[in-house]
C-alpha cells in the first residue's frame, strides 16, 4: 500500500505531496492539467522505465519518494526513492541502500498493478491467468500443485539418473581401462574419509613426542614440584590469611589467590596426566609417514583433495561395474523413470481436476461482476487444455487462458484479440473484485477505466471500485462524478496559467469538494449542479 508520495520535477509538477487513503482514492481535474504525470511518477516508484523527458524543463532531474506498507513487510514500511538527472541517468533507493530497477519492481513494484486503459496488463499476459486461478482456488489447487511440482521434480531428477547410467554404459575400451586402472590404484590405498586430516592433526605429535613430554614434565615440576608455584601461592594464601586478622581487605585477597591455587593444581594435574598419555614409538611413526606418502600420492594422481580422489574412486567403480552388470544398472533406471512419470501423470491429473472444479465458478462470478459493469451478456471463460508432455512446466501440465466472449451466441476469444480498451479495463475490475484477498497486488491504479462510461453504467462502475476498495487500496483518475463521491480521499489536480505553467495538487472536502463533482457533472457550479453534487455525495456517504 502506498502511504505517502512526494513528487518534485515531474513534467509540470514542480513539487508535491499526496497520501491516498487506504481504500478509495481518486484524482479529478481538467484534460491536460497533469493527472498523467503522477501517473508517471507511480510507474517510476514501482520500477518501471525512466524517461528522461519526464524531467520538467528547466530542472536538473526529477526525483520521486515514495512510503510502502507491504503485507508481512517491515511494520515500519518501506521508502523508495527513484532519481532520473536530465540526461536520463537513474538511481534507485529502497530505505536508504542503493538498489536496481529490477530489486524494486521484484519488490515493492509486484504489489502494484498498474490498470490503465493502454498498459500492457497482467490481465492481458496469459501466463499470469493460471496464477490468478489458483490463488482465487486457494488451498483446493494449493496442495495438489505442490504434489505435482514435487513429482515433476522427481522425473526430472529420474531422467538425469538414466542419462548418467546410459552415459556410463557408452564407455570406450580406453576409457574402462582408464577407470579399472583408477579403481585399482585407490582401492589398493583404500583412503578413508576423514583419514587424511586425522593423520595430519596426529603426525606433528608423533615426530616431537619427546619434546612434548620434556615441556608438560618440565611445566608440572614448576607448578607441583618442591618449592614450585603451588607451594609459592599457599604461603602467600596463608601469610594473608594470618594478616587479614588486622585488615579484612588482606582476606579478598587471599580468597582470590586461593581460587587460583585451584586452577593451578588443576592444570598442574592435567600436565601430569598429558605427559604420561603421550607415547613415542619409532616404528608407529614409520607407519604414518608411509600412509601420508600413500595418500599423498592419491592426492597428486587424482587431487588436489581427498574428496576429489573419493569421488574418482566412485565414477570409475561406476565405470567398471556398468561395463559388467549386462545393463543391469540401466534397466533399474528406467524402471524408476516409468514409475516417477506414472505418478507426475496422476499428480498431473489431479491438479487439472482441482482446476477444472474452480475454474466455472470464478468465470461465473466475474461474469456476474461484469453483469453489474452494464457490460450486457459478455462472459469470461476460463479454458484449460492439456499440453505435450515435452511442455509441462512448474505451474502445471495444462495451459490455462482468460477468454471473453462479448455475447451468448459469440465464440470466446483470447482477451487481447477481442475486447476494447475499455471491455479490459472492466474485466479486469471484475476479476479484481472476485479475486479479493486472494490476489497478490495491495494497490491497483486505474487509469481511463471510465472511458466511453455514462449513465447506469457509471454508477455501477462507481459502486464496483467501491467494493473492490474494501480489500485493496484504489487510486482512480477519473472524470465520473458517480466514482468521485465514492472516495474515501479525493485530490484535484489543476494546472495554473502563464508561460510557465505548474500543475498543483490538493485535497478537497466540504464546499470545494461539492464543486469540483458539479463541474464534473454539468462543466459549471449552478445551483441546480451543486445541488445535484450534495445529494450525491450525501448518499454515497449513506
Amino acid at each position: 500500500m502506498i502511504d505517502q508520495m512526494h513528487v518534485c520535477d515531474v513534467a509540470l509538477i514542480h513539487d508535491v505531496t499526496i497520501e491516498p487513503a487506504g481504500g478509495l482514492t481518486v484524482l479529478t481535474g481538467e484534460t491536460g492539467t497533469g493527472k498523467t504525470a503522477l501517473l508517471s511518477s507511480i510507474k517510476l516508484l514501482v520500477g518501471e522505465r525512466a524517461d528522461a523527458s519526464a524531467v520538467r524543463e528547466g530542472a536538473d532531474g526529477l526525483c520521486v519518494e515514495g512510503r510502502f506498507f507491504v503485507r508481512g513487510g517491515d511494520p515500519d514500511g518501506c521508502v523508495v526513492r527513484r532519481r532520473v538527472s536530465a540526461d536520463g541517468r537513474g538511481r534507485v533507493e529502497i530505505d536508504g541502500h542503493m538498489a536496481s530497477v529490477r530489486e524494486l519492481a521484484s519488490g515493492v513494484g509486484s504489489t502494484v498493478d498498474l490498470c490503465g486503459q493502454h498498459e500492457h496488463q497482467r490481465l492481458l499476459a496469459v501466463q499470469t491467468h493460471v496464477e490468478m486461478l489458483d490463488a482465487w482456488a486457494g488451498e483446493s489447487v494449493a496442495a495438489p500443485l505442490a504434489a505435482y511440482q514435487k513429482a515433476l521434480a522427481a522425473a526430472k531428477d529420474a531422467v538425469a539418473e538414466l542419462e548418467r547410467i546410459r552415459e556410463l554404459g557408452r564407455a570406450t575400451g580406453e576409457k574402462l581401462e582408464e577407470a579399472a586402472f583408477a579403481l585399482r590404484r585407490i582401492d589398493e590405498v583404500d583412503p578413508q574419509e576423514g583419514e587424511l586430516q586425522e593423520l595430519e592433526d596426529a603426525l606433528p605429535r608423533a615426530e616431537h613426542g619427546e619434546a612434548l613430554v620434556e615441556a608438560a614434565s618440565g611445566a608440572h615440576a614448576l607448578l607441583a614440584g618442591d618449592e614450585g608455584a603451588c607451594d609459592a601461592i599457599g604461603g602467600a594464601v596463608r601469610t594473608l590469611q594470618d594478616a587479614s586478622r588486622y585488615d579484612a581487605r588482606l582476606g579478598g585477597f587471599a580468597q582470590s589467590l586461593e581460587s587460583a591455587l585451584i586452577d593451578v593444581e588443576d592444570v598442574a594435574s592435567e600436565l601430569r596426566s598429558y605427559a604420561d598419555e603421550v607415547e613415542f614409538d619409532p616404528e608407529s611413526l614409520e607407519a604414518m609417514h608411509a600412509r601420508m606418502s600413500q595418500l599423498q600420492g592419491l592426492l597428486r594422481a587424482f587431487g588436489p583433495r581427498m574428496e576429489d580422489v573419493l569421488a574418482r574412486r566412485q565414477e570409475a567403480r561406476e565405470v567398471v561395474e556398468a561395463a559388467g552388470d549386462g545393463g543391469e544398472a540401466e534397466r533399474r533406471a528406467r524402471g524408476e523413470v516409468q514409475r516417477a512419470e506414472a505418478l507426475l501423470a496422476r499428480c498431473a491429473d489431479a491438479l487439472d481436476e482441482a482446476r477444472a472444479k474452480a475454474a466455472p465458478e470464478l468465470a461465473r462470478r466475474v461474469s456476474e461482476q461484469m453483469g453489474r459493469l452494464q457490460m450486457g451478456s459478455a462472459e469470461l471463460v476460463v479454458t484449460q487444455e492439456r499440453l505435450p508432455r515435452a511442455e509441462w512446466g512448474r505451474r502445471g501440465p495444462s495451459h490455462v487462458e482468460f477468454l471473453y466472449r462479448p455475447g451468448a451466441g459469440l465464440t470466446a476469444r483470447p482477451l487481447r484479440r477481442i475486447a476494447s480498451g475499455g471491455e479490459v479495463s472492466r474485466v479486469m475490475l471484475a476479476c479484481k473484485v472476485v479475486l479479493g484477498e486472494a490476489d497478490g497486488c495491495d494497490t491497483l491504479v486505474f487509469d481511463e477505466v471510465d472511458a466511453g462510461v455514462g449513465g447506469a453504467t457509471a454508477v455501477a462502475l462507481a459502486g464496483v471500485l467501491a467494493d473492490l476498495a474494501r480489500s485493496h487500496q484504489v487510486i482512480v483518475v477519473t472524470h465520473l462524478a458517480q466514482v468521485a463521491v465514492m472516495a474515501q480521499r479525493h485530490y484535484l489536480v489543476s494546472k495554473s496559467a502563464g508561460d510557465v505553467p505548474q500543475t498543483s495538487i490538493a485535497q478537497i472536502d466540504g464546499e470545494d469538494r461539492v464543486a469540483e463533482v458539479a463541474r464534473m457533472l454539468s462543466g459549471d457550479a449552478s445551483k441546480l449542479s451543486l445541488a445535484h453534487a450534495r445529494e450525491m455525495l450525501a448518499a454515497a456517504r449513506g
